[in-house]
């Protein structure tokens, strides 16, 4: 991974046992974002995103930290191979920094000790699809305002980011691992995120579900098939299957989601209880509810409505 010198500026990279300790960042993208390019550019040190890793490095600095990372100048996005990579690394990373600085750009500057609970969990940060993994990756992530005044870590937020977020307090205080959260509960903290290109959506979750795969641009909506066929590759957990409608539909419904809304009204009960949720849809599902055959790829359910029952087999 590259990692940028917090006095200079300057890029190096780093290899598996090397990679020293370093603050990454969080942060929703604006225009002019500075690039891997832009950093040996003086015509472009007048971005306005210079700005935002100038300030990120200050609080780096004063943290005790040489090295940050920072998404919009730390990949060269104009390799496909390399930013394929650096996505399917991306959760690790987060992972394995020593702190986060998740940055609220459009959250205003906060008094010390009096957070303004609205306008934080109205932060556009907490739209997007790419700060999920983000939140959820770091032990420490300290949030900042527009003027970099810290207001907070997740455990101190926990509340307010559970409130914003659905995310259990176990999870986000660390005390219960991905792993041990159903699939279905992990799709429906991405619910009503989004992102700039159709293919983020799926892009963006990999790290949640332990899955790698290859970035095809250009796929759309087929990135999210292709991602919860990855997962029932690797997991027994069928709660996947478990997703509802947003609208009502007259036509027979495929297995797979069509998007994270799709796992918005799951219903997720208490951790010591069997029961995983509440599944709302306008179809009733008829005969066997799920077969799922792993080894041929082949994934069937029954449905019926309005008198009519549809197969489907994918």
């Amino acid at each position: 991974m590259r990692l940028l010198d917090v006095d200079t500026l300057q890029l190096q990279e780093f290899y598996d046992h090397n990679v020293p300790d370093y603050a990454i960042l969080s942060h929703t993208w604006q225009e002019e974002e500075a690039t891997l390019q832009d950093l040996t550019n003086p015509a472009s040190a007048t971005k306005e995103g210079f700005s935002k890793i100038r300030a990120c490095c200050a609080q780096a600095i004063r943290d005790g930290y040489k090295w940050i990372w920072v998404d919009t100048c730390c990949i060269d996005k104009t390799s496909s191979a390399e930013l394929s990579e650096a996505i399917n690394s991306m959760f690790l990373w987060y992972q394995q920094s020593s702190v986060c600085y998740a940055y609220l750009e459009d959250l205003p500057p906060q008094s010390p000790g009096d957070l303004d609970p609205r306008r934080f969990m109205s932060s556009k940060w907490f739209t997007r699809g790419w700060t999920l993994q983000e939140l959820i990756a770091p032990g420490l992530v300290e949030f900042y305002d527009q003027s970099w005044n810290e207001i907070g870590t997740k455990l101190s937020l926990c509340d307010l980011i559970h409130q914003t977020t659905g995310i259990r307090h176990e999870i986000l205080s660390g005390h219960l691992s991905l792993d041990s959260v159903t699939v279905a509960e992990r799709m429906s903290w991405a619910a009503t995120r989004n992102t700039s290109r159709l293919e983020d959506i799926a892009y963006c979750l990999l790290g949640l579900f332990d899955i790698h795969m290859p970035l095809l641009y250009g796929e759309g909506t087929r990135a999210f098939n292709r991602l919860q066929k990855e997962i029932i590759r690797s997991t027994e957990d069928l709660s996947i299957l478990l997703w509802t409608f947003s609208e009502p539909t007259c036509q027979a419904p495929g297995v797979l989601a069509p998007t994270p809304a799709a796992f918005q009204h799951i219903i997720v009960l208490d951790i010591h209880k069997q029961a995983l949720g509440i599944l709302y849809r306008n179809w009733e599902v008829v005969q066997s509810p799920i077969i799922v055959n792993k080894d041929r790829e082949v994934f069937s359910r029954d449905f019926k409505s309005s008198g009519h029952t549809f197969h489907h087999q994918m």
